[in-house]
Order: C-alpha cells, then sequence, then structure tokens
C-alpha cells in the first residue's frame, strides 16, 4: 500500500498553523490525526489521518500521552489491552505505539473507557516499561 506523505504533510502544516486546543482529559478515546506514519506504525485513514486513542497521561492543556486503537479480534499478547467502551464493541490499545501528541491532533470525543478498564490499562503499560 503506497502511502500519500505529501498529503499528510501538507494536512499536519494545516493543523499546526491553524487547529485551535481542545480540552481533553484522562481516559478519553478521541479520534485524532496521527497521520501517515514510517512502516508498521499505526497510521490515521481518511481525508484527516483519523485514528483513536484513548488519553493515557494528560501533561498540561497542550500534550499527553495516547494509545492508538484497533478493531478486530482480542489479541491475548503483552503489547496490547482489549476493552469496550461502546455497547457490544470491542477496541484494542496497541500499547507498544503509545506516542507524545499534541492536542491540535484531536478531533473529536466519541467516548471515556470506565475507570477499572483505565487501572488495568495503566497496570499494563507499567509492566511493558519495567
Amino acid at each position: 500500500m503506497k502511502k500519500d506523505f505529501q498529503k499528510w504533510h501538507d494536512k499536519k502544516e494545516k493543523i499546526h498553523t491553524g487547529r485551535p486546543y481542545v480540552f481533553f482529559q484522562e481516559r478519553e478515546v478521541w479520534f485524532c490525526s496521527l497521520g501517515a506514519n514510517v512502516g508498521y506504525e499505526q497510521d490515521g485513514s481518511g481525508d484527516e489521518f483519523l485514528r483513536p486513542v484513548v488519553i493515557v497521561k494528560k501533561f498540561n492543556t497542550e500534550i499527553c500521552f495516547a494509545v492508538p486503537l484497533t478493531k478486530g479480534k482480542k489479541k491475548e499478547k503483552p503489547y496490547y489491552f482489549t476493552f469496550s467502551f461502546r455497547p457490544r464493541v470491542q477496541s484494542t490499545g496497541i500499547l507498544s505505539q503509545m506516542r507524545l501528541i499534541d492536542a491540535k491532533r484531536l478531533r473529536y470525543k466519541v467516548g471515556t473507557i470506565s475507570e477499572k478498564a483505565f487501572g488495568v490499562l495503566k497496570a499494563k503499560i507499567r509492566r511493558l516499561l519495567a
């Protein structure tokens, strides 16, 4: 699959210069402009290069750590965490691709994960980084 890096670069410039910051909190799930990335890094899709992410750590009003999400069957590996924030819909966090993002990348909120699931997610991240 050929990636359109130029289209992403143009979009990224507009995000940087023209998009206002949004108000966000830990545990929230947002669609985020992640872009066209290198190799096996998770890409966004569509014209906005969007992918859902869960906000893991809010550092201030401008930046946070986020885990990209994917749909599909449950993965029982240490680098994944499957949960549901919508009825009958499973999402899987790709823990190995957690990254720092600027809040200007956040487009719109789609939900919030439960406190219990968030606690498990943070514990899995701690084990991954230990």
